[in-house]
């Protein structure tokens, strides 16, 4: 599903509270969600698909509050846990940039997470990973924004994606993939045509950091120099 039929979704889910509430903070909340979806509509129509993401996730959080509370009747088209959300990457380590990215791809749906294999590693990068496939899945299912974690296919990169049929694929700012390219070959392949969302927001590590090369960089300089004084002593 892209982002026009999740906000046409929102529309509905808007439309169906009710139009007639004395509260005042109710009334102010329902203000506010249909403020957030008239902002997503006019990111959406300018082509700047990460904040328009951004206000229909804040839409749909103060909807879903109030429903959930039992204080307003909203009514979604279909429950919003339904939408998957395909992330891939090596997350060889995990880091800021990655967090963040994963934080950004929950506020769609279910986050599924693909993990590239040892050996597509070591055949994209010429180097094998710091930590293994299996250690790497381990770190990222632990995290709350992820549902389901993935092991990616080692001769067909887009497989796994094929079989979850996901509604959106979040990139990432540095992932060397076009964007339109992907949602053709997906639909393509599935006959389903997902939204493929650029999050384009970098991270800066602690001390100016660019990486995680920088952050091994660091610490075994500081491993060494650790050393070091411990010989000269």
């Amino acid at each position: 599903m892209g982002l026009r039929q999740a906000l046409s979704e929102l529309k509905q889910a808007v439309n169906s509270a009710p139009r007639t509430i004395t509260d005042k903070g109710l009334a102010n909340l329902l203000e506010n969600a249909e403020a957030y979806l008239r902002d997503a509509e006019y990111y959406l129509n300018k082509g700047d698909y990460v904040d328009s993401l951004i206000a229909i996730s804040y839409a749909e959080g103060l909807l879903d509050s109030l429903r959930h509370a039992g204080l307003v009747d909203i009514k979604w088209p279909r429950p919003l846990e339904e939408k998957k959300v395909v992330v891939a990457g090596t997350f060889d380590i995990v880091h800021p940039g990655h967090i963040e990215l994963l934080r950004f791809a929950s506020q769609l749906g279910k986050v599924y997470v693909i993990v590239a294999r040892d050996e597509n590693v070591i055949k994209d990068k010429g180097r094998p990973p710091i930590l293994d496939e299996a250690s790497r899945a381990l770190v990222l299912s632990s995290l709350k924004y992820v549902y389901e974690v993935v092991m990616g296919d080692e001769k067909d990169y887009l497989k796994p994606l094929e079989l979850i049929g996901p509604d959106y694929v979040v990139l990432g700012p540095d992932q060397p993939m076009d964007e339109r390219w992907l949602e053709d070959e997906l639909e393509r392949r599935t006959g389903k045509r997902p939204q493929v969302i650029r999050f384009r927001e970098k991270v800066p590590f602690a001390g100016g950091m660019r990486g995680v090369r920088d952050l091994i960089k660091k610490a075994c300089l500081n491993s060494l120099k650790e050393n070091q004084s411990s010989g000269a002593t």
